[in-house]
């Protein structure tokens, strides 16, 4: 409730008004420091968001847990995809304009509205899915376990530094991103372990 309610208010917030004094701060303060290698980083990062790559990573992880019997987690990865729909249609309601060049340094140009942020929306969901599944899929090799939570972790904590580094949204953005793909996570989640103890 208390995320759903924060996430409503921050989107009348960004409708209403320009871009405040916080979003204009924090983007000079991550792109205070700039270099070529970072540009690459930072490009990276964002390309696990960037389509079509969400949703060949989604069928190819889905595809190997249905091939290995797992079909409810196969299911569960493929529901993840609504994140995509989520984003595109409060775009189209907010309808809130990209940073510009006279405001911060564009290194990536975008074509979508700006809030909230596909990329944090869906990394949030996604890889937050992968990480209820690593922590309860006690059948995997803990080994890979590890490994597909730190990554997933690191994609998380990263996309949004990345996202405004490259000059594609403001702080507020990934903020709304976050939010609600916090609310979509705990609904998928909620299910997926109901189900599983039953």
């Amino acid at each position: 409730m208390i995320l759903c309610s924060g996430f409503i208010f921050l989107t009348f917030i960004v409708a209403l008004f320009p871009p405040s004094a916080l979003d204009l701060k924090i983007s000079a303060a991550v792109q205070s420091i700039q270099s070529p290698e970072l540009d690459r980083v930072m490009i990276l990062i964002s390309w696990f968001g960037a389509f079509p790559v969400p949703m060949f990573m989604g069928l190819l992880i889905a595809i190997i847990f249905y091939l290995f019997k797992f079909r409810r987690e196969a299911l569960f990865v493929v529901l993840t995809f609504v994140s995509g729909a989520i984003s595109s249609i409060i775009k189209i309601i907010v309808n809130r304009p990209r940073p510009t060049v006279n405001l911060v340094r564009i290194v990536e140009v975008a074509k979508q509205q700006s809030f909230p942020s596909g990329h944090m929306l869906f990394y949030t969901i996604f890889f937050g899915f992968l990480l209820v599944l690593m922590w309860n899929f006690k059948q995997l090799n803990s080994w890979l376990r590890a490994g597909v939570s730190v990554i997933s972790a690191f994609l998380i904590l990263t996309i949004p530094f990345s996202r405004i580094y490259l000059g594609a949204h403001w702080f507020t953005d990934v903020l709304g991103g976050f939010i609600l793909g916090l609310i979509c996570l705990y609904i998928i989640g909620a299910f997926y372990l109901k189900k599983n103890r039953l």
